[in-house]
């Protein structure tokens, strides 16, 4: 129970509010349509019998509004859209419904909040996610360029692809027809300007994962192999706050345990929930992968080592020896890969979590 006289919901449009008002103490309700700016809603809250506290749910609007209410002086909770409790049998849905349970909830302390970054987290956020963009947006033009040429007879047998001698390779394809002619030259182009934009976010990611609050954190992750600098920069900004975590819990928060259907003396379990915070997930899988050969400490690692701390480096030395012989524990039992890498990856957001909690 919350201990405020007035619980404010709020359903957050691009370019609507809805606000539903509830006093605890006369059961009077407040709802008024405002415009999404924020300094509106503020002051449609001070109007309220006080003290507020207020809540929306978490979506593509941000935190601004969150910081505009936490600023005034009133206390505003970010809830958890699939923690919401919602009634089953309810088939009527409106935005002046959403804001009433918003707020019936908040008075009855049953809203699940999430963590709100802050400023710099979110800009470092921004950042990670739009080099996650271009990733996405760099592996559609190759396969576009690829499969153009699949159509027309010309397949790529000198080595590995996408490397110099490939580019050269690229540059020497000839087409007779026009049609044929411009559209590899627009696909080849997004290639290569897409290739430019990735590698001028690289370039802004290790700057800032050099010399930035997330430094010390992004250093220890890397002790782990398959964990460069731009992966440990991104889980450090994605999961932000990892005290919040334990080493079994945050494999749950990832969506990297199976999901389960029991009832009885019946268990039942499935793949794995997906749940969480897709980035992080599938940068832990791709790094399980690099746990599977011997594990050697070569000049990559010592040097990663080097710029950690003592403990850090022991810590990372460990998971790295005991995540290989999860692996060859699971080969030896024929395991499938694919299953073996997901149970590697939800131990090795433990051994993660380990290195970022480190004193």
């Amino acid at each position: 129970m919350i201990s405020e006289r007035t619980s404010v919901g709020l359903d957050v449009h691009a370019r609507s509010v809805m606000a539903a008002g509830l006093d605890a103490m006369t059961g009077e309700v407040f709802k008024q349509k405002l415009v999404p700016a924020s300094e509106v809603v503020v002051d449609w809250l001070r109007g309220l019998p006080g003290p507020v506290a207020v809540t929306y749910e978490a979506g593509p609007t941000g935190f601004g509004l969150y910081r505009a209410i936490t600023a005034a002086g009133i206390r505003c909770e970010v809830a958890a859209p699939s923690k919401l409790n919602r009634p089953p049998g309810d088939r009527v849905k409106t935005d002046a419904k959403d804001a009433l349970l918003l707020a019936q909830l908040l008075q009855v302390g049953q809203i699940v909040p999430v963590r709100v970054p802050t400023i710099t987290e979110e800009a470092a956020r921004d950042l990670v996610r739009a080099r996650e963009d271009v990733r996405g947006d760099l592996m559609r033009a190759r396969h576009r360029v690829s499969k153009l040429l699949l159509r027309h007879g010309h397949v790529y047998y000198g080595g590995n692809a996408w490397t110099g001698k490939h580019q050269a390779w690229l540059h020497g394809i000839r087409f007779d027809q026009p049609g044929t002619r411009a559209a590899y030259e627009a696909d080849l182009e997004a290639v290569e300007f897409t290739l430019a934009r990735r590698n001028r976010l690289d370039a802004a990611i290790t700057a800032m994962a050099a010399d930035s609050e997330f430094t010390d954190l992004t250093r220890r992750l890397c002790c782990l192999r398959g964990i460069s600098t731009l992966t440990g920069f991104a889980l450090a900004v994605e999961l932000g706050d990892w005290t919040r975590f334990t080493g079994s819990s945050i494999g749950a928060y990832l969506g990297l345990v199976p999901s389960e259907h029991s009832s009885g003396d019946s268990r039942r379990q499935g793949g794995i929930t997906k749940t969480g915070n897709t980035h992080a997930r599938r940068l832990l899988i791709e790094a399980a992968w690099h746990h599977q050969p011997r594990y050697t400490v070569g000049p990559t690692m010592q040097a990663r080592w080097e710029q950690a701390t003592p403990a850090a480096r022991v810590r990372g030395h460990a998971g790295n020896q005991r995540l290989h012989h999860q692996w060859a524990k699971y080969t030896a039992r024929k395991k499938k890969h694919t299953v073996a890498n997901t149970a590697i990856a939800r131990e090795l957001a433990g051994w993660c979590w380990s290195l970022a909690t480190l004193e």
